[in-house]
């Protein structure tokens, strides 16, 4: 279930500006002087002789790249390009889209992480099949002639088929990883290197709570600042992280506001056992002091600063919604208040974390209808999806940002492994919120090195700090994925939270949402022995709520993708 809120956007001009949609050059283009190298554009589209400047909208929590940044500079050196930025953080992405659309008028490239499809069924995107089937953007077809149906719009407000390149988990080759992104209840290490390093399996919400009371019972203040034992925010936009965790303590992946039994049917959980269950806990807890009283007035820039801060030993979600907060505590130094997964459920039920990463289907970059200069954008993406390209946008310049063996292999030396952590050596020689949004060769190369440094298992570990590599060594592990249960196969129809719904399914999911982020603040906050009346007070809403319209559009999707994926 998902919501999102208004606020202002952040614009970065890294060039000179030209009006929305128009071409970066007055009166006729000059004959274009290819460049010869990898990273330049064969086809003559984008050259450096004829520059070309798009306007680029992107929703990331990344902060805008510096003037100076380097990559900015050699997009314009090879072909051409000039990207004129409009950052928006998720949480304000829902007025900015909703004026968007009421203008009429769009950035050249659109990168979206919208469910709710607005951008497409608003007609801001352009249908990309066509241009595909010219032949002229070998990568961007390689990219998604096998999925072509999942990444394609299937639904009945604008024509079907291909409006955007999925950014995350389009897998090339083997699939390897150090870090793990997903969700889990997360524990800072300092925690349980006070507490000895204890056994983390059959781990339950009790054990995890009482590592987390004695721990600030001990320390009540970090840094000078009082320590915060748990946080269940409901950020605009990431509702999910206080309504989700029911689901994973009840062994199910994650398929978002439902759990979808053996025979593939789904059913909603937020009114259910398993939900009164956690919030229950969740209410003792906050009466004894362990949850945050502010948590649940945190916008997501609080939230993450307050974890950026250092001072909350344990939240539940999903590991890329803070890795600006890790990387923060990283560049500081300050590892031991950095996170680890762990995996508490009910009584008598199997760990269900992990799952294998699944397309971000619906999200991505796209091309805007409005734009005078389609032809080009898509090229652009295409050359983005070249490997040289990949390489340069993800480990960065050969002899700068890392080297290569005899062998072949990908690795860095201890400085650049250093600089990469720091926010400030990012923003001059990264693109880290255009990454956010640029399609992925995620997995491995041609030549067998991993899309990533952290994906890189040797050079994964070679850049964990002595903190890291010692916590590591009292688990007898290598990576932060060893600490989460093995991803079995995903389901063919998973997950269920992308499955595209119709008007009225789309309203109770709304609603159900609203329902959540007004009622369960109260419950938790309130007092316990008010927990019983408040708890029917949020389940009486529900029964006003249409949920079987929600039901029979998450069940139709998973039979569509069951039959024809």
């Amino acid at each position: 279930m998902l919501a999102l809120a208004p606020a202002a956007a952040v614009s970065l001009t890294l060039a000179a500006c030209t009006p929305k949609g128009a071409a970066s050059t007055t009166g006729p283009k000059k004959k274009a002087v290819i460049p010869a190298g990898d990273l330049a554009d064969k086809s003559g589209t984008l050259t450096p002789s004829n520059p070309t400047t798009f306007t680029v909208y992107i929703e990331s929590t990344h902060q805008i790249p510096a003037a100076d940044n380097k990559l900015t500079k050699l997009l314009k050196d090879k072909l051409g390009v000039t990207l004129k930025y409009e950052l928006v953080t998720p949480e304000n992405s829902d007025q900015k889209i909703g004026v968007m659309l009421a203008g009429g008028d769009f950035p050249d490239l659109i990168g979206t992480g919208d469910l709710k499809l607005r951008f497409i069924e608003g007609g801001a995107l352009e249908r990309l099949d066509s241009m595909l089937k010219t032949g002229k953007y070998p990568n961007v077809e390689d990219y998604v002639k096998p999925y072509i149906h999942q990444m394609s719009y299937s639904g009945t407000v604008v024509d079907k088929g291909l409006y955007i390149l999925p950014n995350y988990n389009r897998f090339y080759g083997d699939i390897t990883g150090g870090t793990y992104n997903g969700a889990a209840f997360w524990i800072q290490k300092r925690v349980l290197e006070e507490a000895g390093y204890p056994d983390l399996s059959n781990m339950t919400i009790e054990k995890y709570f009482k590592l987390i009371s004695d721990y600030k019972a001990k320390h009540p203040t970090t840094d000078g600042a009082p320590t915060v034992g748990f946080e269940a925010p409901a950020p605009t936009g990431s509702e999910w992280i206080l309504t989700n965790p029911p689901a994973m303590l009840a062994g199910s992946p994650n398929n978002g506001g439902v759990i979808v039994d053996k025979k593939n049917h789904a059913t909603i959980y937020a009114d259910k056992d398993i939900a009164k269950t956690w919030y229950k806990a969740l209410n003792e807890q906050y009466n004894e002091g362990i949850v945050d009283p502010e948590t649940f007035t945190l916008t997501n820039d609080q939230f993450q600063a307050k974890l950026a801060s250092g001072v909350v030993l344990g939240m539940q979600d999903q590991g890329w919604q803070f890795g600006t907060a890790t990387a923060s505590l990283q560049s500081a130094g300050k590892d031991q208040y950095t996170y680890v997964p762990l995996m508490p459920v009910y009584e008598g039920v199997t760990p269900y974390y992990a799952d294998r990463a699944v397309m971000n289907v619906n999200q991505g970059f796209g091309v805007s209808s409005t734009s005078k200069q389609k032809k080009e954008a898509l090229k652009f993406l295409d050359m983005m999806l070249s490997e040289p390209w990949q390489k340069v946008l993800s480990w960065g310049i050969e002899g700068e940002d890392y080297e290569v063996g005899s062998d072949g292999k990908f690795t860095r030396t201890e400085q650049q492994r250093a600089q990469s952590k720091d926010l400030t050596w990012q923003s001059k020689n990264k693109l880290m919120a255009f990454m956010d949004m640029v399609p992925k060769h995620n997995g491995t190369f041609s030549d067998g090195n991993a899309f990533s440094p952290d994906d890189q298992p040797t050079e994964f570990y070679a850049t964990l700090s002595a903190y890291d590599k010692a916590f590591m060594q009292k688990y007898n592990k290598k990576t932060w994925m060893e600490f989460v249960n093995k991803p079995p196969q995903n389901p063919k129809y998973y997950p269920a939270w992308n499955i595209q719904l119709d008007d009225a399914a789309t309203q109770a999911n709304q609603q159900m949402t609203d329902a959540a982020v007004q009622h369960l603040p109260k419950i938790i906050a309130g007092k316990t022995s008010a927990f019983d009346k408040n708890w029917k007070a949020y389940t009486d809403v529900f029964k006003q709520i249409d949920v079987k319209s929600y039901e029979d559009a998450i069940n139709k999707g998973i039979k569509y993708r069951l039959k024809n994926w």
